[in-house]
């Protein structure tokens, strides 16, 4: 799939909004404006996308979750879609300051905060960061922070470390060559991380995703997450931030990994439960890989409509 980023009729923030059985919003929130596909009335369930997508991996989740009573709303996180593109913030503090005020600037005072991957990350720091505004968590294909650091960094663990190194390169804010090239490996880690039945890796997937990551400073933004997890091990910003997410997690967390995920091991979302003190739900689902929530978006939302349900009653006419 090739998308060129220089060209004169590459793609700008607007790709980002896609139609469909949702609205489109635009939100002032922590300095910057930021963009979410919004569907249904009720409590309020954010929704927070990894890496190398945008809010529209959820276009399989918003209208199930609308009509089981929930508000929900997908976000383009900083340096995504058509978000705000800053220079900086792209550590777990800022973002997690991003969430918080997102949620007040949605008129709410709580929500069920669920991520995948990079946003599976920053959900998991919620409850450490911002408890004042964190109800419950749902993850898929991301252990908990700590987890997560320790097993980059042990030899037993190469996938998480792959993972990680892949996008350790700076990548350019503006576009060029290199920014072609980060294009390029999107439909490469769509496969790679994906689980044996890839038939979800449609054209218009690979298009879209390859698209969000081809607007000007999308990748360099991209890059700067994923770089700030290894640089960040002994600063004082890394330190303090993983001395505000270690301790026990006490609200409802929901864990959803695919048992066949090449990228992170299943069996880090297991010993993710040291972290959590509160109710905990763990769900493997087999012959999937790192996108879950794409790959099998039926049990996926089965399984996340009946954990709300129980952990945050809807709202139903």
């Amino acid at each position: 799939m090739s998308v060129d980023p220089t060209s004169p009729g590459a793609p700008d923030s607007a790709a980002a909004l896609v139609d469909g059985p949702w609205e489109h919003r635009l939100v002032a929130a922590n300095g910057a404006r930021f963009h979410l596909a919004v569907a249904g009335s009720g409590p309020l369930v954010l929704l927070l996308h990894g890496f190398p997508q945008f809010w529209w991996t959820w276009r399989h989740q918003l209208p199930a979750l609308a009509e089981a009573g929930y508000r929900v709303a997908a976000l383009d996180l900083r340096g995504f879609g058509a978000s705000d593109k800053p220079p900086g913030g792209y550590d777990p503090l800022t973002v997690c300051d991003d969430v918080a005020a997102i949620i007040r600037s949605l008129g709410a005072s709580q929500a069920c905060v669920i991520g995948h991957g990079l946003g599976g990350a920053i959900a998991w720091s919620m409850p450490g960061i911002h408890p004042e505004v964190t109800a419950a968590i749902g993850v898929i294909g991301m252990p908990h922070p700590a987890v997560f650091r320790s097993a980059v960094w042990r030899p037993g663990h190469r996938g998480a470390r792959r993972y990680v190194r892949a996008l350790q390169r700076p990548a350019p804010a503006s576009g060029g060559r290199s920014a072609q090239a980060e294009v390029g490996t999107v439909p490469r880690y769509l496969r790679e991380w994906s689980g044996s039945d890839q038939r979800w890796i449609t054209p218009e997937v690979q298009q879209r995703y390859c698209e969000m990551i081809a607007v000007p400073f999308a990748s360099h933004a991209a890059t700067e997450y994923h770089r700030w997890v290894m640089r960040s091990r002994f600063t004082p910003n890394g330190l303090r931030y993983m001395r505000r997410v270690r301790p026990g997690i006490t609200v409802p967390v929901l864990s959803v990994h695919g048992q066949a995920d090449p990228a992170i091991p299943a069996a880090l979302s297991r010993d993710s439960a040291s972290h959590v003190t509160g109710p905990l739900q763990l769900v493997a689902i087999p012959e999937v890989g790192h996108f879950a929530h794409e790959e099998a978006p039926d049990q996926v939302n089965d399984v996340i409509t009946r954990w709300l349900s129980a952990t945050l009653p809807p709202t139903l006419p």
